[in-house]
């Protein structure tokens, strides 16, 4: 596919998307941009956070995670869904019940300022570092595809994709995300389903016929009970999968501020058990790709690309998609479908962490009116400037990204998770200034955990179970500045 096809491609798919912000970014105010008016249809904001969810580190990387762990993932997938229920059941009544436009806005009336901007500290942290990594790893596949052979340097591709994103979010926020999320989780979606199709036929498989055959079998262990060390161990991915969902998602603004757009708490309730069921499907169906990839390449000899000396297991895919003569259809449903996972979860990022900052560092609320706008506008311009140099930064960073997105998410959601976790779970008020002491230093000892020597903790690797021991660290240490009291909110 040439190049020229490929940009003519992306300008297309962008000019769908500024339609869109033009539909609705019409009213362009703070009440639109935070909260859509509370007007989402609950089954549009539901099929659109599967994309958001999914963003490029599954569309990419986990189609490559089966060469070293097969189906193994899925056991982390099913601990979602369990986290998912605890966000329906607890968080999201809560949220509904104070109304809030930042959720962190509960820490406050829970706690106090300190604990409030403490929390929103920390998921400004966590959604700054995932969402560039997210950033990262679809312009690394950009460049790889296209924007390479044009000599463009890395930097200029990360801040073009800025550039775009910031183009059809600057007017109706929250609410173009919930319609352009939309586009993108079917753009997603089809290419997968395009790409398992040809693949298989490349294979002369019939597509029923691919879970019976040994081969694709021998690439699909889906549960892990042998070793208790190792990653892929069934309770380090499940119990860790639960903990992942419910920091990421529930005490995540960007996450939240979606379903905090439908009407009433009883439709995000809705929206948010039927975008649960069809994470596990649409997970599993990833994965089932990444067989076939690795199963294809094995067959016609396709080598693994390799990027400045590593192995790229990430890049396979596209590889796949773009250079191994499978048809224009796939290689233009893929290209289709990564500017979707670029973007899915890069654009709501960007309008939360706007969100987020106004509301919970500026007080954008309780200025007067003629000064929230232009006031949102500015924050929403030094947010995507923070994003291009954190994306940049991390071009210079080794490792899987997806390994790198939830080791820097383990530890940067801990301390969030352990507030909301102490203040859901029991009655006692806080030192209230002392929070962001305990946060800090619960980040470090959970470090210090992770990093103790063979000869302590033997062959043993951690995983995502960092994440609630971070949490456990935080709620301890709450609890050394805490006192009973006789009531509490939530």
């Amino acid at each position: 596919m040439s190049t020229t096809a490929i940009i003519s491609l992306i300008l297309a798919y962008f000019g769908i998307l500024i339609l869109i912000s033009y539909v609705t970014g019409k009213e362009d105010s703070n009440e639109v941009f935070f909260k859509a008016k509370k007007q989402s249809p609950w089954y549009v904001v539901a099929f659109g956070m599967i994309g958001a969810s999914l963003s490029g580190v599954t569309f990419i990387s986990v189609p490559g995670l089966v060469d070293g762990q097969q189906f193994a993932y899925m056991q982390g997938v099913f601990g979602f869904f369990v986290g998912y229920l605890i966000v329906l059941f607890v968080l999201l009544p809560l949220y509904y019940k104070l109304n809030v436009t930042s959720i962190y806005q509960y820490l406050e009336h829970r706690f106090g300022k300190v604990s409030y901007k403490t929390g929103a500290f920390f998921f400004l942290l966590s959604r700054v570092t995932g969402a560039s990594f997210r950033l990262y790893l679809v312009a690394l596949a950009m460049q790889y595809i296209v924007f390479k052979q044009l000599g463009v340097p890395f930097w200029i591709t990360v801040v073009i994709s800025i550039l775009l994103i910031w183009l059809y979010t600057n007017k109706g926020g929250i609410k173009t995300i919930v319609w352009t999320d939309t586009l993108q989780t079917l753009a997603m979606l089809t290419c997968v389903g395009v790409a398992i199709f040809l693949i298989a036929n490349k294979l002369e498989w019939s597509v029923t016929e691919i879970f019976d055959k040994d081969i694709f079998k021998s690439k699909s262990q889906l549960l892990f009970f042998d070793d208790v060390n190792s990653k892929t161990y069934f309770w380090k991915y499940f119990i860790g999968g639960i903990f992942i969902t419910i920091a990421m998602t529930g005490l995540d603004q960007d996450m939240m501020q979606k379903n905090l757009t439908c009407k009433n708490k009883e439709d995000a309730q809705k929206n948010m058990f039927s975008m649960s069921v069809l994470l596990v499907i649409v997970n599993f169906i990833f994965l089932s790709l990444g067989a076939l990839l690795f199963i294809y390449a094995e067959q016609f000899n396709v080598s693994i690309p390799v990027v400045d000396g590593k192995t790229r297991n990430d890049l396979l895919f596209p590889e796949i998609a773009m250079n191994q003569g499978l048809g224009t259809g796939l290689a233009v449903t893929f290209i289709i479908g990564l500017i979707a996972a670029a973007y899915s979860s890069a654009d709501s990022a960007l309008t939360s962490l706007t969100t987020s900052f106004s509301v919970d560092f500026l007080n954008i609320e309780k200025k007067e009116v003629s000064q929230q706008k232009p006031l949102r506008k500015k924050v929403h311009i030094g947010v995507s400037l923070l994003l291009i140099i954190v994306v940049i930064v991390f071009n210079s960073l080794d490792g899987s990204v997806v390994s790198n997105l939830f080791k820097f998410a383990t530890f940067t959601y801990g301390p969030l998770l352990g507030l909301f976790a102490f203040g859901v779970l029991t009655k006692r008020a806080i030192k209230d200034d002392y929070a962001w002491i305990v946060g800090l230093s619960a980040i470090l000892i959970t470090y210090g955990i992770t990093s103790l020597p063979e000869s302590i903790i033997g062959q043993y690797q951690f995983h995502w179970e960092v994440l609630p021991i971070n949490g456990l660290v935080t709620m301890f240490g709450l609890f050394l500045i805490s006192k009973k009291q006789t009531t509490h909110i939530g």
